[in-house]
């Protein structure tokens, strides 16, 4: 009998590749939108439509890291119950902080 609880064998890759994705869909993004602002700019001869487009890629730009945001906080709201993290959640970590005492 199989166990249904247990991960996938490539699970850390597949999310290092994710976070990776990240970042290119951040440089993604603003090169779109200056692409389309660049372009609308050119069509119809108003220089305000490149600063509009590069603002469009800027704002899904952030979009994307407000998606990353909450899938990761999402992953990670569990943590504080578990007993290896409850200490440090509930207390802080002293080991760094007592450096100043």
């Amino acid at each position: 009998m199989e166990n249904n609880n247990q991960q996938p064998k490539h699970q850390s890759k597949l999310r290092a590749l994710d976070n990776l994705s990240l970042g290119l869909s951040l440089v993604a993004a603003v090169a779109i939108g200056f692409g389309v602002g660049y372009g609308l700019k050119h069509l119809f001869g108003y220089d305000w439509l490149l600063w509009l487009g590069l603002f469009w890629g800027i704002a899904a730009a952030v979009l994307n890291i407000v998606k990353a945001y909450k899938r990761a906080q999402k992953e990670y709201e569990g943590l504080e119950n578990d007993p290896r993290y409850a200490h440090r959640a509930k207390y802080g970590d002293k080991k760094f902080d007592d450096e100043d005492d």
